[in-house]
């Protein structure tokens, strides 16, 4: 939680924004390895029960607990992958009986960080045919494991609203409403232009990025569990990196991820 990481003072340069009426979005300035502008995002879904899930939470100031207050009970938090759990001490403090989510993995990371001890309900493991949370849970989302993905990933498709909710599968630079409370320009810098060069949705470093680098190590295993995430009915993506993707998010999905679905095809 270093300030070179997050902000100091995340009140101050923290949107928060209701999508749509289901889906409230905490947008912070976030610079990975304290360089490159990547932004962070929370996300917050109200289910039809009135229960409220959160995906990869930030900082937990007064103004979000006044939005959870608000919208209503915490029932479940999720780390999206074995990077975005910086923030789940906090928040299973403040929310103690709520449900925690997260991938095989992350429990012993924590222990190893020496983190807050945090019990998780359900922990997503690498080759079990579906997942599921809860019968209130799935009622309402979709659910798969990126386990060939180096950090674990966790996608979340909330059906009622089409929205695609993840962490590190797919960015969406630049971070433009994250870091829009700073001041800073979120394409500055050379190494922010580098990494957005391989992290933008309009041109075609990020598909190469991820069919070189990301899926390098199993390539057979990531093209089946994308396009097990490609076989769902999205057109929002919600990114935890970079803005998001309002409407078309299933096209741009598809163009990212073209090489493993064809793959997948030909297997």
């Amino acid at each position: 939680m270093s300030s070179k990481l997050v902000p100091s003072d995340p009140a101050k340069v923290m949107v928060i924004r209701e999508v749509v009426p289901a889906i409230t979005t905490l947008s912070v300035p976030f610079w990975r390895f304290g360089r490159i502008k990547v932004g962070g995002r929370g996300t917050i879904v109200r289910l039809r029960s009135g229960a409220l899930a959160v995906f990869s939470p930030v900082a937990l100031t007064d103004d979000v607990k006044a939005t959870v207050a608000k919208l209503g009970e915490v029932k479940y938090i999720a780390a999206l992958d074995i990077e975005h759990h910086i923030f789940l001490g906090p928040w299973h403090a403040a929310y103690p009986t709520a449900k925690v989510i997260g991938p095989e993995g992350l429990p012993e990371k924590r222990t190893k960080q020496k983190n807050e001890d945090v019990p998780f309900s359900v922990v997503f493991k690498a080759g079990q045919p579906s997942y599921s949370v809860d019968a209130e849970f799935d009622s309402e989302f979709d659910s798969e494991f990126v386990s060939a993905h180096p950090n674990k990933e966790i996608v979340f498709n909330h059906k009622p609203t089409k929205t695609l909710i993840q962490a590190d599968l797919i960015f969406n630079y630049p971070a433009t409403e994250q870091f829009s409370k700073t001041g800073v320009n979120p394409t500055s810098g050379i190494l922010t232009k580098i990494f957005g060069s391989l992290t933008n949705t309009y041109g075609n470093g990020q598909k190469r990025f991820i069919w070189y680098a990301i899926s390098g190590s199993d390539r057979a295993g990531f093209s089946s569990q994308v396009s097990k995430v490609n076989a769902w009915d999205f057109d929002r993506i919600v990114p935890c990196h970079g803005d998001v993707i309002e409407n078309g998010g299933k096209g741009i999905f598809q163009k990212i991820f073209e090489w493993h679905l064809q793959k997948n095809k030909s297997t």
